[in-house]
């Protein structure tokens, strides 16, 4: 049980983190230059018109009174009206949430799967020449911005080759599926529509692998690095003089505790991707919450700003917490360290 009561103490303090994280962009977002009613109704409306609308943002009430009023709403899930779309910011996020997380989960499940393959080969030939192009390949995946592999694989993959759709999340023609989750790929499995399901996976691959790249390059290098390492152990050198062959080594003995940083720096990869997306959105024409959060900043929306910053806030609190379940489950020494300090 002491396991357990560390999880529940990691969330009962992630509690106070988001309620931190809320004041901190609640404050940002009210001293940013510039009058969010003015920049909604626009330069030329009647400065009483500006006026009503300040009162119904309570923008005329001090801070901490203003921070009441928006965190009793925030916890009713209740954000305001976006600014920009004209619409409740809860219903903005239904709508644009879903995409995002599309487009994150598949470029996640990319990144770890091929960097993860990708580590262990390396670190299976370590000083030859097959490790030195993977590595060389994660070194460029590491320093190049998400948005410049989204350029090349548009003009490459796309228009050039056209074996890809360049933009948007289904072709024109193709129906929709059911609204279930919210992603096409998912809804149109789930009904039945095959069809739709590989025209919108064609759609996603692309923006997906330009996302991955910079997370797939991580994952490599942290694996082979640390397997690497885990090769000069004592427990792998009796294993080989046990005679086990080293693939029944490098699989079964040897992956499993290389895996701890790698899957700790996978759960931060891939709640940045959250953050990370706007631009990769924004080059292939993908409806997601990232993007607009970016067009709320531009906007001065603060209502959307909260939103989504509060969104993604709580996606890094999660991952920090099923970081903390997944290296409990590699490694019994974890969770054995966190009973004794019951």
């Amino acid at each position: 049980m002491g396991f357990v009561t560390f999880i529940g103490r990691r969330i009962f303090q992630s509690i106070f983190v988001l309620l931190g994280l809320s004041i901190l962009i609640f404050i940002i977002a009210r001293i940013m230059p510039g009058d969010p009613a003015r920049v909604a109704m626009g330069a030329r409306a009647p400065d009483w018109v500006v006026e009503n609308l300040r009162e119904q943002m309570h923008l005329n009430d001090p801070l901490p009174v203003q921070y009441g009023y928006w965190l009793r709403d925030a916890l009713q899930g209740d954000f305001g009206i976006s600014l920009f779309t004209r619409r409740n910011v809860a219903d903005d996020v239904r709508e644009f949430l879903p995409a995002s997380l599309e487009l994150v989960f598949t470029s996640g499940i990319i990144a770890g799967v091929v960097g993860i393959s990708l580590g262990a080969i390396s670190a299976r030939y370590k000083d030859t020449w097959i490790d030195g192009v993977l590595r060389m390949f994660s070194y460029f995946g590491v320093v190049t911005p998400a948005f410049v592999f989204a350029i090349l694989f548009l003009l490459l993959f796309g228009l050039a080759l056209q074996w890809l759709p360049p933009i948007g999340r289904l072709s024109d023609g193709i129906p929709k599926p059911p609204v279930i989750t919210g992603m096409i790929t998912v809804d149109a499995l789930l009904a039945g529509q095959f069809a739709t399901f590989w025209d919108a996976f064609k759609h996603l691959l692309m923006p997906a692998l330009a996302l991955s790249m910079g997370a797939l390059a991580q994952e490599a290098r942290i694996t082979r690095s640390s397997m690497a390492d885990n090769l000069s152990k004592d427990y792998i050198a009796a294993e080989r003089a046990l005679g086990i062959p080293e693939r029944v080594i490098m699989s079964r003995f040897l992956l499993k505790p290389s895996l701890i940083p790698t899957i700790s720096v996978f759960a931060l990869d891939f709640a940045a991707g959250l953050s990370n997306a706007f631009l990769v959105e924004l080059i292939f024409n993908w409806p997601g919450l990232s993007r607009y959060g970016m067009n709320a900043m531009l906007r001065k929306d603060l209502n959307a700003i909260s939103a989504v910053i509060l969104i993604l806030g709580i996606t890094f609190t999660i991952a920090n917490i099923v970081v903390d379940l997944v290296v409990g489950a590699l490694d019994p020494r974890i969770r054995l360290s966190a009973e004794r300090s019951e």
